[in-house]
């Protein structure tokens, strides 16, 4: 069973999980935020330094994800093969989201983090970026035999690169 922590807050309110893109571009200083720990130490310039902490100031929430949720990522992230697209931290913020998934707007530009998010259910917004349209699973596809394969980046079978191609849209 996931940890709810719907409880802490109303449950028809809405519930920005912020990507580090957040403090960067300035957006929406009016919300309320719920980041996790390792967002706070991706803020490197001083200008972003500073918006993390206005937002802590004013209200925005600091959370360690939830292992089991940890988990669940993955396992998604895996599925659609956008495993190897995603940092750490993107992971935890993905995980942050699951936890409050029916009240989350995930907000990112992140083309990878927006795929798994949404075959999760996850809504997602993004900062700057345009939306993604399609929900696509992922496979590798050899630039010298064509063959296809799940992950990697140098073919098994005859040492070309491997590119990431669509498999399918969902």
């Amino acid at each position: 069973m996931l940890f709810n922590p719907i409880n802490a807050y109303a449950k028809d309110m809405k519930i920005f999980v912020a990507d580090t893109a957040v403090f960067i571009n300035r957006y929406r200083r009016d919300a309320t935020f719920v980041t996790v720990p390792s967002v706070i130490e991706e803020l490197k310039s001083r200008e972003s330094s500073i918006e993390g902490l206005l937002a802590i100031e004013s209200g925005a929430k600091v959370e360690q994800p939830n292992p089991e949720a940890i988990a669940e990522i993955h396992r998604m992230a895996r599925n659609t093969r956008d495993i190897e697209e995603l940092s750490k931290t993107d992971i935890e913020i993905l995980a942050k989201a699951f936890e409050y998934k029916d009240n989350a707007i995930l907000l990112t530009d992140d083309y990878a983090m927006q795929n798994v998010a949404l075959l999760l259910g996850i809504e997602v917004k993004p900062v700057t970026q345009k939306k993604i349209k399609d929900r696509i699973i992922w496979e590798k596809r050899c630039t010298g035999c064509r063959r296809k394969f799940d992950s990697g980046d140098e073919c098994p079978v005859c040492g070309s690169p491997l590119k990431k191609t669509r498999k399918r849209k969902v």
